[in-house]
């Protein structure tokens, strides 16, 4: 794995942690060597792990659609800024230049993401780790509604265990370094005769 991209807020929002750990997320890919894809901006969370990767020397690809760039919000400072001229070609061109995905604290743009990734997962479409950095329990009702999915047989259970999920960065990316994709033959249960 070579590149992680990090889906996150574009506000940082009202728990000072969700900065503290977006700082801490990149100091530790920096120090695997992990450069970061992330959607482009420079504010809210995106903006604070783009400054972070760059301030521990790491590398920052920003894939940003050009009318949020029009309206001054793109981080000039990346390594690499792409202007693209939709959502859709920001999420495809972000997926291609990632090794893994992460969703750190968001809104529907983050989810958004996050469950388009993880189905292309679920289809074959990549074989990809897919994992939440679950700050201060942001995550846990989602992942319980997950939990539910599986248990009233809507998802497998092989597909549920795709999403890692852990509060600390340094024991997520070691969760996706180590991660073994998915194998199944099919997805749908076949109709019961």
């Amino acid at each position: 794995m070579k590149s992680i991209a990090v889906y996150c807020g574009s506000s940082a929002g009202t728990n000072p942690n969700y900065i503290i750990q977006a700082q801490a997320l990149a100091k530790a890919m920096v120090a695997q060597g992990l450069t970061l894809v992330y959607g482009g901006g420079r504010v809210g969370l995106m903006g604070t792990i783009a400054d972070a990767v760059l301030a521990e020397g790491g590398q920052v690809i920003g894939v940003i659609p050009d009318f949020l760039d029009a309206k001054e919000l793109a981080h000039k400072g990346c390594t690499e800024l792409h202007v693209v001229k939709s959502m859709h070609e920001r999420k495809l061109m972000m997926a291609d230049r990632a090794d893994g995905f992460i969703a750190m604290p968001g809104g529907y743009g983050t989810l958004e993401e996050l469950f388009e990734v993880l189905t292309w997962g679920q289809l074959g479409l990549h074989q990809k780790p897919v994992a939440l950095l679950n700050v201060d329990g942001y995550y846990d009702l989602l992942l319980q509604s997950l939990d539910r999915m599986r248990d009233d047989q809507l998802l497998r259970a092989e597909n549920r265990a795709q999403l890692l999920q852990s509060a600390n960065p340094e024991e997520l990316l070691a969760q996706m370094m180590a991660y073994k994709p998915v194998q199944l033959e099919k997805w749908l249960t076949p109709p019961i005769t």
